[in-house]
């Protein structure tokens, strides 16, 4: 787990302006998916001089492409994204359980994990029938507000949880969010006793979720699996059991391959 709570102003480490600026141009990259100098300097509050110096470093050592007067993030980030997705031991195996749970329940299927207190798309699959949604491979998400999210949190330690609130908030998107730090603990020892977390509509209206933990033997957080719908199918015995016992038997599965990968 990394550590969720903010450092307090007595113990917090002395940050570097510039790189926090490159940072700051990178995001907004790849948020806008490409802008040139001006629209740069107008979204950061910085002079066009400032913004260009940072964007031809980056160029020069070809992190960015140039088209016309528009830049843009370069291949380069596919090999660093390589680099992670491979250090963590389990993507070959969480892969293939979670292309099989979309083929068999013909929905959208995914894995996350957690760090820095967000839950982070790792791999996604859709089924036959599977709704599109915002989620797409390393996006952050909140953890109080999805299935995934809350699978995980039900298994880390209070005061883990508590730290990732008080860095977080627990900010509502729908009606049926929950943003109160007792409710949410209250649903964490049922997910713990139940053994899977639903998301009814609480991220997205109309959309509902389920999801299962994946641990490790020692009984810590690698991720979690989920099988997500529209409302209209997710219900009955369909969403009250047998999507719950796919997500289960997937991350059982995961669970035990992972410990030979």
């Amino acid at each position: 787990m990394s550590e969720p709570n903010k450092p307090t102003s007595e113990t917090e480490p002395r940050t570097v302006g510039a790189v926090q600026t490159t940072l700051d141009i990178i995001d907004l990259l790849h948020h806008n998916d490409g802008a040139g100098v001006t629209e740069l300097s107008t979204e950061l509050g910085l002079s066009k001089g400032t913004v260009h110096s940072h964007l031809a470093t980056l160029y020069k050592n070809e992190y960015l492409i140039k088209e016309d007067d528009e830049y843009n993030l370069s291949l380069r980030y596919l090999h660093l994204a390589e680099t992670v997705r491979d250090r963590l031991g389990f993507y070959d195996v969480v892969r293939e359980e979670v292309d099989e749970l979309a083929q068999e329940s013909g929905e959208l299927s995914q894995f996350a994990t957690e760090e820095h207190g967000q839950g982070v798309y790792i791999y996604k699959a859709s089924g036959e029938k599977a709704v599109k949604t915002a989620s797409s491979v390393g996006k952050r998400e909140y953890l109080h507000c999805t299935s995934l999210g809350k699978a995980m949190l039900a298994h880390y330690p209070e005061s883990y949880v508590d730290g990732i609130i008080d860095q977080h908030g627990l900010p509502g998107f729908t009606s049926t969010t929950i943003t109160s730090r007792d409710e949410l603990f209250d649903t964490l020892e049922e997910i713990r006793n139940r053994g899977y977390a639903i998301d009814n509509e609480e991220r997205i209206d109309g959309l509902r979720c389920v999801a299962a933990p994946v641990l490790n033997n020692d009984g810590s957080v690698l991720g979690a699996v989920s099988l997500s719908g529209p409302s209209s199918r997710m219900i009955g015995e369909r969403f009250d059991e047998e999507l719950p016992s796919m997500v289960v038997r997937a991350a059982n599965v995961i669970e035990i391959n992972s410990q030979y990968s």
